[in-house]
């Protein structure tokens, strides 16, 4: 069986899933909203900015990202706005003249954000699961006390959100898998993880672009290709399209 790719109007619409990272950066953390959740905007070195929302992943975090994405890349300055899962990262060809006052216009367009609508695509993906091409399978079987069958029905029941692109070229961090399949990432990467590998890190699970090394937990395989540099669009999806698994079958 092979991909199925359609057209749709998305109303609810989602992860970059830039890392966040822990040092060699200046951050500036303010206070955010009645829920007391915090904002962060730190300087990547001298030419890149890092805006992180506040609060836990969430769709309508989501929404807002793309917002601002949208609006900060018009910016004087402005090289590259690429979203992130509930962050967005900006570059610059030459270092910003006044980074906290570029920190506070963004806090100020944040406020003034509201959730973008995406009119996206539905992709449907047939996945074999387990046996060669998803060799992690029991583990997370192990680590969720579920059945192999249970996994498999919990992880093809949502319809995915594609947050944003990253770790690799045509990468999709996708929004909306039950929590309750959710495996912490492996203690030690895959080196050699193949190109359609489906897995779970965390709370969220993706499909992997190309072969190279991963620390999530494989479960299975699709043949789809996400990326092609011959093309004019080399990356098959965007933020705001959809993936809806399908059971091709499961291997012992």
């Amino acid at each position: 069986m092979t991909p199925t790719i359609e057209q749709a109007s998305i109303t609810h619409a989602d992860i970059t899933g830039w890392m966040r990272p822990d040092s060699n950066r200046t951050a500036t953390v303010m206070k955010q909203d009645d829920s007391d959740a915090k904002l962060c905007i730190s300087m990547l070195g001298t030419t890149a900015m890092l805006f992180e929302a506040p609060g836990a992943l969430d769709l309508r975090v989501q929404r807002r990202i793309w917002t601002l994405a949208r609006e900060v890349e018009a910016w004087p300055g402005v090289r590259e706005a690429v979203p992130g899962v509930t962050n967005l990262m900006l570059t610059f060809s030459t270092p910003p003249a006044d980074p906290d006052a570029l920190g506070a216009a963004l806090r100020e367009a944040w406020d003034a954000a509201a959730e973008l609508q995406v009119e996206g695509k539905v992709v449907e993906l047939p996945v074999a699961y387990g046996g060669e091409f998803g060799p992690h399978l029991h583990d997370v079987v192990a680590h969720t006390g579920l059945s192999v069958a249970e996994v498999v029905r919990m992880h093809c029941a949502p319809l995915y959100t594609v947050y944003a692109l990253g770790s690799h070229p045509g990468y999709c961090y996708l929004g909306g898998m039950d929590p309750r399949i959710a495996t912490p990432r492996r203690k030690v990467p895959v080196l050699g993880l193949p190109g359609g590998a489906v897995s779970i890190g965390g709370v969220q699970t993706g499909v992997s672009a190309s072969a190279g090394p991963s620390g999530w937990n494989t479960i299975g395989h699709t043949s789809m290709s996400f990326f092609d540099p011959t093309r004019d669009n080399p990356a098959t999806l965007a933020p705001g399209d959809m993936i809806r698994f399908r059971v091709e079958r499961i291997v012992p």
